[in-house]
């Protein structure tokens, strides 16, 4: 890893930080700051470091971009979660094509697939049960999202590397929170335990490179 890998990571951590404070103690001029500066350290830390696969590093650079955006979308006083959605939906879409760029086993893949839509498929049917009832045509779009989520999940978890299977499995868990807290019910560590999982995703996503 380079020097300025380093140096980027120790960045994203530090932002990173900033903004766990702005969320649990609702401040949000910093959260503006520290949000969008954490996913721009990381991008930039994965254009930096010298990747086992360049391929996947560039598509996982793209998801992380689009992840950025969609933490600018997501963050703002405007209620602009379709939007924040859609780019975190390209953002999964980039990271099964570097996924994917491994190759695979079809039934590998196959039976990670089944197994995370058997654990998924309680928080699931509650989440989409909640979003039917509040906006139908919401529903639609998140269970495309949801679908695309769990592709990239088992994909993460069947490719052998253990690094990129906790990240997805950390964002699986991110995006559920944060689908439960808005649809189903709020819970007090909703906001905290979204943004760490969420952070620490990204970061392995960027660490699974060198491997």
């Amino acid at each position: 890893m380079t020097s300025a890998t380093w140096v980027l990571l120790a960045l994203a951590a530090g932002a990173a930080g900033a903004d766990w404070v702005a969320v649990q103690w609702k401040r949000k001029p910093l959260e503006y700051a520290a949000k969008p500066a954490t996913l721009a350290a990381l991008t930039a830390a994965a254009v930096a470091l010298s990747p086992h696969d360049p391929v996947r590093r560039w598509w996982f650079v793209a998801a992380l971009a689009l992840s950025l955006l969609g933490d600018v979308f997501l963050m703002l006083e405007q209620d602009l979660f379709v939007a924040g959605l859609a780019s975190f939906l390209l953002g999964h879409l980039c990271f099964i094509v570097g996924l994917l760029h491994r190759g695979g086993s079809l039934g590998r893949d196959g039976l990670a697939l089944v197994a995370v839509l058997a654990l998924g498929a309680f928080p699931a049917q509650r989440i989409l049960g909640s979003v039917l009832s509040a906006d139908k045509a919401l529903a639609g779009p998140v269970a495309v999202y949801m679908t695309v989520i769990s592709v990239m999940v088992a994909l993460a978890v069947a490719g052998g590397n253990a690094v990129a299977g906790m990240a997805a499995a950390l964002f699986f868990v991110s995006d559920t929170s944060l689908a439960w807290n808005r649809f189903v019910k709020e819970f007090k560590a909703g906001p905290m335990t979204v943004i760490v999982t969420y952070h620490l995703a990204q970061a392995l996503f960027v660490v699974s490179l060198l491997r």
